[in-house]
């Protein structure tokens, strides 16, 4: 009986090529960043590597405490005190960073489809951002943070994707079950994970990322057509 369902941001509602996306933020940033002594390959590749740990967290710390210590050991414990300039960055120049993403109005109406048919969303987004970066690019997708019942950003979070134990949290977080929910994303490795906790997952393949070429055959995708055929066929049962 389908209760909720978890989306993917990137690629999935927004629709992106995700290297153009990062090439045009890590641009932005590293112009933002400058006037305070960072030069742009140095701190890049420490983004990189913040990301890289927040991807293996193990749960002792939430994702923005493993971030900013792996900041921290690059460019030492005063760089700390520069979490405002990067908020600062995310409320403003990062949202230059629209223009090289794409739109589909109908992610927006997909998501009030389940609203108007009491089902729950959840944006489960890969929550290596902090808070406001996550809810501009919802505003680029034609949504607002108040659709989602609940959001993972880098604040609250303490595993990621690919972890399984991303999606358990969630779960635990919304008090619900598997099997009640279903996964849609648009990567077949990071959303597929959630299939080892026993979320169904459907796939959009618009800006699918299939790294590992695996075989889609016995997993639902396609575009938000065939995504709401899916939705309609599993709100329809539970009726």
């Amino acid at each position: 009986m389908l209760t909720t369902v978890l989306f993917d941001l990137d690629g999935t509602l927004l629709p992106m090529v995700q290297e153009d996306f990062v090439r045009a933020y890590f641009a932005r940033l590293a112009s933002f960043a400058a006037p305070y002594g960072y030069e742009a390959k140095p701190l890049v590749d420490t983004l990189w590597k913040g990301t890289a740990a927040m991807v293996q967290n193990d749960g002792g710390k939430t994702n923005r405490e493993v971030f900013w210590d792996t900041f921290a050991s690059t460019f030492g414990e005063p760089a700390r005190a520069h979490e405002a300039v990067f908020e600062a960055f995310y409320a403003t120049d990062f949202n230059l960073a629209q223009e090289v993403c794409g739109f589909d109005p109908e992610a927006a109406e997909t998501v009030e489809f389940l609203k108007t048919n009491g089902i729950r969303r959840v944006l489960a987004t890969n929550p290596i951002f902090p808070a406001v970066a996550t809810q501009a690019r919802i505003r680029w997708a034609g949504l607002h943070a108040e659709d989602f019942e609940f959001i993972t950003t880098y604040e609250n979070s303490q595993h990621c994707k690919p972890n399984p134990a991303y999606f358990a949290d969630i779960l635990e977080q919304i008090g619900c079950k598997a099997d009640e929910c279903l996964m849609v994303g648009n990567d077949a490795v990071e959303d597929l994970a959630a299939q080892k906790v026993g979320i169904p997952v459907f796939l959009l393949t618009p800006c699918l990322i299939n790294p590992k070429e695996r075989d889609l055959g016995d997993t639902p995708h396609g575009d938000f057509t065939e995504l709401k055929k899916e939705l309609t066929r599993r709100i329809s049962f539970k009726k």
